[in-house]
């Protein structure tokens, strides 16, 4: 009778700590994963976007092209 308490006492200790281990490498890959995003999102993305729009502004519309390229499409 003792043993099997104490069997199930190392049983369900085990159980604890296993299921303790697993949470806390589930919440290591969260806590990794949302750090990443909140970098990517909240540092790096906002430079892109200027970079975006500073070059979409600053290029012109259209090329004029030159006399080869026109000679070259023409024939």
């Amino acid at each position: 009778m003792l043993t099997s308490l104490l069997t199930l006492f190392v049983v369900g200790l085990l159980a604890l700590v296993a299921v303790g281990v697993v949470l806390a490498l589930i919440g290591a890959v969260l806590g990794i994963a949302f750090g990443l995003a909140g970098f990517l999102l909240f540092k790096v993305a906002p430079i892109v976007l200027v970079g975006y729009v500073v070059m979409r502004f600053l290029t012109p519309k259209h090329k004029r092209l030159s006399v080869e390229d026109r000679r070259w499409l023409e024939s």
